[in-house]
């Protein structure tokens, strides 16, 4: 009889699904039970605090049958669904650049040098498309680099599936902003739901799925307990991070009034589902918001999390007698998909690429070698989508790896191409005061790719730039382009000033080798010079014969090189960085007025080394050589200021000097820099250098030693660093004192 029972007990709960479910949670476990919920709910950055929570209820032995979300919610939720625990989700979110993230910013690391460059020198770029408006357009930020953090995150789910087969059921909720209404995620592409769900309006862009626009979905249901309930949730666990009400006193700036519209709107439901919640967690994230993504808050957001699902201890540990099992079960942890790599090579079984022309296809599959049966990794696969934004002025490519018999598929979709590329910079010093600097990158329509780049500088120092390159199936890159300059600066001897000066310079340049790749470039071709002295203002004190000096013109052969593995462009804590340049400068081609040409030798090299997690340093030799018997001052050895070639191409810095001092025609020096950081974006740095400088090479060490010594603090922010500097060199025997605000141009 026993055996009977036990039989028709056994096919029951294999019909209705229920042991294979208990199963799943634990091999040795064969009673029916309730199943159980997790509901999180949105807050951005306030929703680490759910990570904390999750501890505590996988520490407490609940078992996890159905988890819903909203957008931090939806992300926390979707990938704890296929197999990432707590522990899981801690390091992940602590590793993450959420600066960079959530951005629309190129990996820097994946660029070459002269988009690297460009991306630390202007404040905003727009790209506008071929033929069509930008769909993805909607917000500040279109959330490139989020959505492939939830693509790679979520390897194993890219395609579309339904979302109760994932190992744990799960859906999340966004809102369609034609109608207003809910949408709910049950199915499709899992990272596309978690992207849509969080879309916060006029922050991100809305994700367009058919005709509908999906943005966040804490406007219509910020906690989703009613779909847990919908899903067949017995017993519901719900975190929430919304903090208390606002008074009428504490509407009083602009955010905070945008913030109370959001929470008003968030508040859909919430009540509602809160009463039907059955042990709801409610963390305590008092001093922080949505946007509370460093390091020290997440780790407080986390802990608050964990604190609060603690107190609740108790509750957890009764909740398991209704759930029908006892004070000992503990589910069996899920093994996630791990993401790919960038290290993980595999095969390329087979290739495809999709909305690209023929030529553009030849060009990257000749420049990558990228061919069947080949291998390739994530690292190199990023080169070639960050090849087709840059050389091939496609949008938004990207790469899908899919598995397949034989290796992997490799899928490379380009997406819209654009017509022109506009960035726009602008900064402010104590030097200069304001000035602005716009950009203009237009593809042309050729069999390779070429480009027409635009750059025009108002302010003290006027400058207009055009430049005309086109690239062959290689790494070389051929450029012709045109240069105007009107400089207008001060320069000073020992701390004196000299002249006011004041010319034009035409630049013409043909740079027949040009290759860059992602740490390097090298250029070398030839250049013509045209000087149109305006004007030359002669200080009181200073004895000259002549007024402005006879216009000039010059050709130049060139060589440079350029290396940069450093990892931050203003505040690097580790890398190295390398410049070297010969110019050999003629007036005939041959000769400068008469005698052999002027050669032009600098070079420059920086290392960085982390001493502590806050604490770096920076040790830099650099220097320039003329040698010839005929040296046009206009070519002479220039120091002072913070950068190099910042107000005229060879300028070199000097720490403890301010203005532009002429010195010697050979130039060495060494200099220290010390840099803290303080907090997040905090830095403060002491800057120490030596030099020597003589008319002739034989003489360099019996000159004096110039000495010189800074400190400067900076505030890095997305528009650039802002900070101030004062100095001293025993060389000029006065303090100055530098204030900047904006990248550098």
């Amino acid at each position: 009889m026993r055996r009977i029972i036990g039989v028709v007990l056994l096919a029951w709960i294999t019909a209705t699904g229920t042991f294979s479910q208990i199963l799943q949670e634990n091999p040795t476990d064969t009673i029916a039970r309730k199943k159980v919920a997790v509901v999180m709910s949105g807050g951005g950055a306030k929703g680490m605090a759910h990570i904390g929570a999750l501890k505590v209820i996988e520490r407490a032995g609940i078992p996890v049958d159905i988890v819903t979300g909203t957008s931090m919610g939806s992300i926390v939720g979707g990938l704890y669904a296929i197999g990432y625990n707590a522990d899981l989700l801690d390091s992940l979110v602590r590793k993450q650049n959420w600066a960079f993230i959530l951005s629309d910013r190129e990996d820097l690391s994946m660029q070459n040098l002269k988009e690297r460059e460009k991306q630390n020198t202007y404040l905003l770029t727009r790209a506008f498309l071929k033929g069509k408006k930008d769909v993805a357009d909607g917000g500040f930020i279109k959330g490139k680099n989020l959505a492939d953090l939830f693509l790679n995150l979520t390897t194993g789910y890219n395609d579309s599936i339904d979302f109760n087969s994932l190992p744990i059921p799960f859906a999340c909720v966004a809102t369609d902003i034609l109608d207003n209404t809910e949408y709910d995620f049950h199915s499709g592409i899992l990272s596309q739901a978690m992207r849509a769900s969080m879309a916060i309006p006029g922050a991100f862009s809305p994700v367009r799925i058919g005709n509908k626009v999906l943005v966040d979905g804490g406007l219509r249901n910020n906690y989703p307990a009613d779909l847990a309930r919908e899903m067949g949730a017995d017993i519901i666990i719900g975190i929430t991070v919304q903090g208390a009400p606002r008074t009428a006193e504490d509407l009083g700036s602009t955010m905070s009034v945008i913030g109370q519209i959001v929470d008003v709107n968030c508040k859909n439901k919430y009540d509602d589902n809160l009463a039907i919640t059955d042990l709801p967690i409610r963390v305590n994230t008092t001093g922080y918001g949505p946007a509370s993504f460093t390091l020290a808050a997440i780790d407080t957001l986390i802990r608050r999390g964990e604190e609060e699902a603690m107190r609740h201890w108790d509750e957890l540990m009764a909740l398991k007698q209704r759930i029908g099992i006892d004070d000992t079960f503990q589910p069996r942890r899920l093994t996630p998909v791990q993401p790919t790599v960038m290290t993980d090579r595999v095969k390329i079984a087979s290739l495809e690429f999709v909305d690209m022309t023929p030529n553009d296809i030849a060009f990257i599959r000749q420049k990558f070698h990228l061919n069947e049966g080949d291998s390739i990794d994530r690292h190199r696969a990023e080169q070639v989508t960050t090849s087709m934004r840059v050389d091939l002025f496609y949008k938004d490519a990207v790469s899908r790896f899919y598995q397949q018999d034989g290796g992997s598929k490799v899928v490379f979709i380009a997406g819209p191409k654009k017509s022109v590329q506009l960035s726009a910079g602008i900064r402010v010093d104590s030097e200069e005061l304001v000035a602005l600097q716009l950009n203009g990158d237009i593809p042309l329509r050729t069999s390779f790719p070429t480009d027409l780049d635009v750059t025009v500088r108002l302010g003290k120092r006027i400058m207009a730039r055009a430049e005309f390159s086109f690239t062959p199936r290689t790494y070389s890159k051929k450029t012709i382009s045109y240069t105007f300059r009107h400089n207008n600066f001060n320069v000073y001897t020992k701390g004196k000033k000299d002249y006011d000066f004041t010319y034009n310079q035409h630049t013409a340049e043909l740079l027949l080798f040009n290759y860059n790749f992602r740490n390097i470039s090298f250029s070398a071709g030839a250049r013509w010079d045209y000087l149109d002295y305006d004007d030359v203002l002669i200080g009181t004190d200073v004895e000259i014969d002549e007024g402005v000096p006879d216009n000039e013109h010059f050709f130049s052969y060139l060589a440079r090189l350029n290396y940069n593995s450093e990892d931050n462009w203003y505040f690097p804590t580790r890398g190295a960085r390398f410049q070297a340049q010969y110019t050999y400068i003629t007036d005939n081609f041959a000769k400068l007025d008469g005698s052999a040409g002027l050669s032009d030798v600098s070079a420059s090299w920086r290392m960085s080394f982390p001493l502590s997690p806050i604490l770096s340093i920076q040790p830099m030799a650099y220097g320039r050589l003329l040698f010839g018997k005929v040296q046009p001052s206009i070519w002479s050895n220039t120091i002072g200021g913070e950068w190099f070639g910042h107000y005229i191409e060879q300028q070199m810095p000097f720490a403890g000097i301010g203005h532009i001092e002429h010195t010697d025609a050979h130039f060495i020096a060494m200099q220290l820099q010390a840099q803290a950081r303080l907090t997040t974006n905090n830095y403060v740095q002491l800057r120490f250098a030596a030099a020597q400088h003589a008319p002739h090479l034989s003489d360099i060490l019996k000159h004096r030693t110039m000495l010189g010594g800074t400190i400067s603090y900076n505030y890095n922010t997305l528009f650039g660093p802002v900070g101030a500097s004062l100095g001293y060199s025993n060389y000029t025997k006065k303090v100055y004192f530098f204030v900047n605000a904006g990248f550098v141009f």
